[in-house]
């Protein structure tokens, strides 16, 4: 079994599958809350340019999955594995949004949970790229519920930018 980008992946409370050109009025209606990106360093994927860059990188990378609240069937937002040769035995994920609805409760760690438990199948470690000023994501990836802290490195990026921090998640 190779390690594939785009699994179906699902739970009781979400299913993420692969993202296609389909999705693309559904994600849009989440992502044009311009909260959501307030503290990105991209903090105009809320307008219909900046997230059609972002929706058509997220399709081009073969890894981006769309995140789906089973209760109701709705779209809520997307993340996206990716394989970042730096980090021999690793895959990041990242490029994660939900709508603010789903913020605050189970459901970022939930799907963060299942793409997880996912990818340590095939590597050793997990990476996630967060800004410095993205105080938002940093508390995010910190609280995941399953996260042992002697399994966690925390170190400043060279390979995005200075002022991303990189958070490492050793396979227990």
């Amino acid at each position: 079994m190779s390690f594939d980008l785009q699994p179906i992946l699902e739970n009781d409370l979400v299913k993420l599958r692969p993202l296609s050109s389909k999705d693309f009025d559904s994600l849009y209606k989440v992502a044009s809350d311009s909260l959501i990106w307030e503290q990105h360093p991209d903090n105009k994927r809320y307008t219909l340019s900046g997230f059609t860059k972002f929706f058509n990188e997220s399709i081009a990378s073969k890894g981006a999955l769309v995140i789906i609240e089973k209760e109701s069937g709705n779209v809520i937002g997307s993340s996206r594995f990716n394989l970042v040769p730096k980090y021999n035995e690793a895959v990041e994920i990242g490029w994660t949004f939900l709508s603010r609805a789903y913020w605050g409760g189970r459901y970022n760690s939930v799907c963060k949970q299942l793409m997880m438990n996912y990818a340590f199948q095939f590597v050793n470690e997990i990476v996630f790229f967060v800004g410095k000023n993205n105080i938002r994501s940093q508390k995010a990836v910190e609280k995941l519920t399953s996260l042992d802290k002697n399994r966690l490195t925390i170190e400043q990026s060279s390979e995005n930018s200075e002022n991303d921090l990189v958070y490492r998640i050793a396979k227990a």
